[in-house]
């Protein structure tokens, strides 16, 4: 039987330090699934693994696109799905780590499969919202699809944000003349391994707590430098990115240095209250205090063989 050890959790929790942990302890290898350490170009203000932590147990999906490449979470599902099977074929464990929660799911439960689209819909799609903004395409999800814009508006918001998600709800509908979500959920896959799902928490003060620090060591660090690099690409999908948006709306002079600062802060609290809500909806999880003894988590994935 094989086992893929899933780590879930907000941000700034710990997951990294638990992963390494549980790679050693099981002799295995790390499967990223953070949707922006994917990007070689974003280092500091995706908390990428250090080289220490990188040397300690070996990764994957770590820095391996640019943000120029469209990658999407089909891709990567069937990239680290071909990866696992690799290294299933010599261990019977490896390890899924993240706080990206579609992409834990395309992994675990495997990805609806849509229909092919007319690529002249998609390029009038993307014409359309290069003219007339994000507005138009919540607009157009609204009137086409207005039980998943209500679902999306209530349980993932920044979804409405994210250009790039929001022209393909759009291009679906327009190019089925279809609800985008009535191809959600038809099948799933059937996957080679079984899922231990482990969740750290904290309570909530501690969490914020937490990132704020991570905030102050990544302008320590150099994210201002990293992000003033990038704000060329700035319209990039990769860069529509918390710590990157606020910066870039500084070097657009619409916010001071300590105001963007802050907003990161702020908006990186928010991002780890929708990363929970999306990993508690998983009953299957098993959720431990950020703090537990190592042995403790080892002992309850022994368990559960």
């Amino acid at each position: 039987m094989k086992h893929l050890i899933t780590i879930v959790g907000p941000t700034a929790i710990g997951k990294t330090a638990l992963s390494i942990a549980l790679s050693q302890h099981f002799k295995c290898e790390i499967i990223s699934c953070d949707s922006r350490q994917f990007f070689k170009e974003m280092t500091i203000g995706t908390a990428v693994p250090n080289p220490e932590e990188l040397q300690a147990a070996t990764h994957h999906f770590i820095q391996n696109k640019s943000i120029l490449e469209n990658y999407t979470v089909g891709d990567y599902e069937k990239e680290a799905l071909h990866k696992l099977e690799e290294l299933f074929e010599n261990n019977d464990f490896a390890i899924l780590i993240g706080g990206s929660g579609l992409y834990v799911d395309a992994i675990l439960k495997g990805f609806d499969e849509f229909p092919e689209i007319n690529p002249e819909i998609r390029s009038q799609v993307n014409s359309n919202y290069e003219k007339l903004g994000i507005e138009y395409l919540q607009e157009q999800l609204k009137n086409l699809d207005p039980e998943y814009y209500q679902k999306i508006t209530i349980e993932n918001p920044q979804t409405l944000q994210n250009p790039q998600r929001m022209m393909r709800f759009t291009e679906v509908c327009i190019g089925t003349q279809k609800p985008y979500s009535s191809f959600l959920n038809q099948k799933k896959n059937n996957r080679n391994f079984t899922p231990i799902l482990i969740g750290l928490e904290a309570d909530r003060p501690i969490i914020y707590d937490r990132i704020n620090q991570r905030v102050n060591i990544m302008m320590n660090e150099g994210l201002l430098e990293e992000a003033k690099a990038l704000y060329p690409n700035k319209t990039l999908n990769a860069l529509q990115t918390v710590g990157y948006r606020e910066l870039f709306s500084y070097f657009d002079g619409e916010f001071s240095l300590p105001f963007a600062i802050e907003e990161i802060k702020k908006n990186t609290r928010r991002f780890s209250k929708r990363q929970l809500t999306w990993f508690k909806r998983n009953e299957t999880t098993q959720w431990f205090d950020y703090s537990a003894n190592r042995t403790t988590i080892i002992a309850y994935i022994e368990k559960s063989f």
